[in-house]
């Protein structure tokens, strides 16, 4: 993988990640989080689109006039959506009951929405693809970590399976949902702001080593 694809997934998983970092798509976040598989529906359902919509929308960047760029991304996305609805009502009832309502509205999603205005369709085909996997795999990985937590503290359980007797009814509250975001997104901050920290620092080191190399 080359430094441009590597970027690419550093920032759809940790720089730019759209739970943590943007705070993108917060109604799913808060809402289906109540469960580890949830967000693992809605992550994945949230990335298929993604990868989908992405790829068609950089196919087609230079044949959508701009004046209905927004309404033409939409349509993509919609028919995108619609596929997923159709798969999970078919083999997958009991996830597409529990994702509701929200998986309709993966069509006005803020993250869909703005990778194809900033992303796909500026770049090549294989690069938007890219970005909406690690984009939608840094959403899944977020949803999930919420899910799981709130899911053990909550219910005693994980992924359905009781764990013990003992729960916190606070975490299955909406404002269990609102207290686990944000200290989520505090710790995804102090992290992200330590890993740039030792990266920078490494990379001033490696340009005083190149310095000091060129004046021997």
């Amino acid at each position: 993988m080359n430094n441009e694809y590597k970027k690419i997934a550093v920032d759809g998983l940790i720089t730019s990640n759209p739970t943590f970092k943007l705070v993108l798509g917060t109604c799913p976040t808060l809402a289906l989080t109540t469960m580890a598989m949830n967000g693992i529906g809605m992550g994945l359902a949230v990335t298929f689109v993604l990868i989908c919509s992405n790829l068609i929308i950089s196919l087609l960047r230079n044949a959508i006039p701009n004046q209905v760029r927004i309404p033409a991304f939409v349509l993509i996305i919609a028919t995108f959506v619609t596929i997923v609805r159709l798969v999970l009502d078919k083999l997958l009832p009991s996830l597409y009951e529990s994702l509701g309502l929200y998986l309709p509205l993966i069509v006005v999603n803020c993250i869909i929405l703005a990778r194809a205005e900033s992303f796909a369709s500026k770049n090549t085909p294989l690069k938007s693809v890219c970005d909406g996997l690690f984009t939608g795999l840094g959403f899944t990985i977020a949803l999930t970590l919420m899910g799981a937590v709130r899911e053990i503290l909550g219910s005693g359980s994980i992924f359905g399976l009781k764990l013990w007797n003992f729960s916190i009814a606070f975490f299955a509250s909406s404002a269990g949902a609102f207290f686990t975001f944000a200290i989520f997104i505090a710790l995804f901050s102090i992290i992200s702001e330590q890993v740039e920290k030792k990266r920078k620092i490494a990379k001033y080191n490696l340009f005083d080593a190149q310095k000091k190399t060129e004046v021997i």
